[in-house]
């Protein structure tokens, strides 16, 4: 049984920073997708960015540039880099992990809140 730990959420000003952290437990895959999707209120989850075991990195366009995505594969855990903060990232960030066939787990989600 796959499980996500999200932690790092919070309240930054326009332009701080913040870093979220996924922890994945019970995953063992050859490769697969592990990263983030956001939902802000009233609007579809989207995502964010993500890092496929093998090393490659993906970025929402709204993103690239300000946010950056890592992994450590010893410990199963993707860290999301989030510099330059706007108001319009302010959502609901899911931790998300996707396998090549398919199957997919959710984190229960953590609040990032852009204001001054």
């Amino acid at each position: 049984q796959v499980q996500l730990e999200e932690s790092g959420g919070g309240l930054v000003q326009p332009g701080g920073s913040l870093r979220l952290s996924c922890a994945a437990s019970g995953s063992i895959f050859t490769d697969d997708f592990l990263g983030w999707h956001r939902q802000a209120p009233g609007k579809e989850r989207e995502l964010v960015a993500y890092a496929s075991r093998r090393g490659w990195t993906r970025y929402a366009a709204s993103v690239e540039g300000r946010f950056t995505i890592s992994r450590d594969n010893a410990i199963d855990t993707v860290y999301l880099q989030m510099d330059s903060l706007k108001p319009e990232d302010t959502a609901v960030y899911y931790c998300n992990l996707r396998t090549l066939t398919g199957s997919e787990w959710w984190g229960q989600g953590t609040q990032v809140t852009v204001s001054s």
